[in-house]
């Protein structure tokens, strides 16, 4: 059993998509992970689970919310190994910016490159991102309720699902996933 972070994405935002987090914590448990433990209300979840069974997480945890609350949430899982090195490859990280300011968008599969290049890097300023794998990295200076650089474009543009978290999130994640 390894530690794994599971993000589900427009989960209690706005007082919309209710899912209580211990609720969320038990469908994680019946579907056999195991030291499932929660952060904050917008669905963040470290746990424990087999390869087999993390691969599988995604779309059973999302089948399983479907049923009992009728509500369409995408799922995106990745190892703690994964998740702390998306966090230290941040490129902004190396600049001069507010930490306040940079983001990370998970992706559940990795874009073509036209479908990268197809990105805009224009479409939102004084915003930037950059996208590396599995994950875009953006500083977003206005906020994130400010950019255009929204999780409908990102999946449109991509053609895959994306999830986006502040870097004050991701890093109490990694610090969960080591103990």
């Amino acid at each position: 059993m390894s530690p794994y972070v599971a993000l589900l994405r427009g989960i209690n935002v706005g007082g919309k998509n209710s899912l209580p987090m211990n609720r969320l914590a038990g469908m994680l448990e019946s579907l056999g992970c195991s030291s499932v433990r929660t952060y904050i209300q917008s669905g963040n979840v470290v746990f424990a689970a087999s390869e087999v069974l993390a691969r599988r997480v995604p779309r059973d945890l999302s089948d399983m919310i479907r049923k009992k609350t009728r509500l369409d949430v995408p799922v995106i899982v990745r190892s703690s190994d994964e998740f702390a090195g998306a966090a230290r490859k941040n490129p902004f990280l190396a600049a001069d910016v507010d930490p306040k300011t940079l983001h990370i968008a998970f992706l559940a599969d990795v874009p073509t490159p036209a479908r990268v290049a197809g990105l805009d890097p224009g479409r939102s300023p004084p915003d930037e991102l950059v996208v590396v794998g599995r994950e875009i990295y953006l500083c977003l200076p206005n906020g994130v309720g400010k950019t255009r650089f929204t999780n409908a474009y990102l999946d449109a543009k991509l053609g895959t699902v994306s999830t986006l978290r502040n870097l004050r999130t991701v890093e109490k994640l990694v610090r969960l996933c080591l103990g």
